[in-house]
């Protein structure tokens, strides 16, 4: 349990620092299941059934989380390019710029790692957890 609990506690410790990073940029209304959806929303956007499925929620749960992140201004709703009966959802300019302040503030995060375990270290880690990690989406502890 050991181990388990202390990988826990470097993803919950990891995902609250990215939040506050973006929130720190200038992001406010964020949190972090917003950005576990702009992940799949990136590059190309998807429809809510597939945002669902990455997100491992329900339908209905996925359309309330697009209809805040519209409301927000951090996507748009379009037209499906193949399927006249869908919509897809897409990031605007806010949500591209929120999705580069996550990546920014989790570079700081890992920066952080580095002066701790240097940098051979946090690259041994990382090799080590790809060998081990799940394929598939990232999704939020709900």
């Amino acid at each position: 349990m050991a181990l388990s609990a202390a990988l826990l506690a470097v993803a919950g410790e990891l995902t609250q620092r990215i939040n506050e990073g973006v929130v720190a940029r200038g992001f406010e209304g964020i949190r972090p299941a917003h950005g576990f959806a702009f992940v799949r929303l990136a590059p190309d956007g998807a429809t809510v059934t597939e945002l669902a499925a990455h997100l491992g929620v329900t339908k209905q749960a996925a359309s309330q989380l697009v209809e805040e992140i519209v409301r927000k201004g951090y996507a748009e709703r379009r037209p499906h390019p193949d399927d006249a009966r869908a919509r897809l959802v897409v990031l605007t300019g806010r949500g591209w710029a929120c999705t580069r302040a996550a990546e920014e503030a989790a570079a700081e995060a890992v920066g952080a790692w580095v002066a701790l375990l240097g940098e051979g270290g946090v690259r041994a880690l990382r090799d080590q957890l790809g060998r081990i990690a799940p394929y598939g989406p990232i999704r939020p502890a709900w």
